[in-house]
């Protein structure tokens, strides 16, 4: 059993850079513009220990409330004692992205705009909400030019 409770213990998995991404970390990492409120996700990069954020948020996905040059200010809630406690933590550029999770939304956003356009240029109505996978109609098998078919297992053969 592990008997240090460090800040990095049991993270040799965790932290480790995939395969073919060791080093340093790319000048593009640095390039992208955070705005207060976008949605990132964390995900520490062992190369840069400056600006880590503890190994309990590394998977986690907040929202930003801060900006600095080299730093954003990120909003996380955390489960403690059964409650959701507001954590705001300070995190290096190095050790997030921006989230995909709201991409799906964006794009069925701009599809519904121009579906809208297009039906009231032609004076129609359109239904834009996502329906569930509905049931699978109901049919009839015939059996009139439809002869049933017995499957069987091959007989075993040894080509030897």
């Amino acid at each position: 059993m592990p008997h240090s409770f460090g800040m990095r213990a049991r993270t040799r998995h965790m932290f480790k850079r995939n395969f073919k991404e060791h080093g340093a970390p790319h000048l593009a990492t640095y390039l992208v513009h955070y705005r207060v409120g976008d949605i990132v996700d964390i995900k520490a990069n062992a190369s840069e220990q400056k600006g880590m954020p503890h190994k309990f948020y590394h998977g986690k996905t907040g929202i930003v409330y801060n900006v600095t040059p080299r730093a954003v200010g990120v909003i996380i809630y955390k489960v403690v004692n059964g409650r959701y406690l507001e954590k705001r933590v300070n995190i290096r550029v190095e050790h997030i992205r921006h989230s995909k999770c709201r991409q799906e939304f964006l794009d069925r956003v701009k599809s519904n705009a121009a579906l809208k356009r297009e039906a009231k240029e032609k004076g129609e109505f359109v239904q834009l909400k996502r329906l569930p996978a509905q049931p699978r109609l109901a049919h009839k098998i015939s059996i009139h030019n439809n002869v049933p078919e017995t499957l069987t297992a091959k007989p075993y053969e040894t080509t030897i």
